[in-house]
């Protein structure tokens, strides 16, 4: 499986709803790396490591989140981090 790492801001209802946990839960589930936080101007940037595919799908299981509403996302691809073994909601 080729890795690849996005780097994603979230834009809409996504602080104060869970959108943090769903994350975290979304990417545990699916054997994904990486990272979630809430940014000051009320976005949500993470950082998601994995195989397309479980990328793609944990995108899906944010997006069904039950209070969670995702106006808007931009990703990019950037590089992978080869050491990183878990993933993590920053604060």
């Amino acid at each position: 499986m080729d890795k690849i790492r996005i780097y994603a801001v979230f834009h809409g209802e996504v602080q104060g709803v869970g959108f943090r946990y769903t994350a975290r839960q979304a990417a545990n589930a699916l054997g994904l790396t990486g990272w979630v936080r809430n940014e000051y101007d009320g976005s949500v940037s993470a950082e998601i490591q994995g195989g397309r595919e479980s990328i793609h799908e944990w995108l899906r299981m944010i997006n069904s989140g039950r209070y969670i509403d995702i106006s808007h996302v931009d990703m990019q691809e950037i590089d992978t981090v080869e050491t990183e073994r878990s993933f993590r909601v920053e604060f």
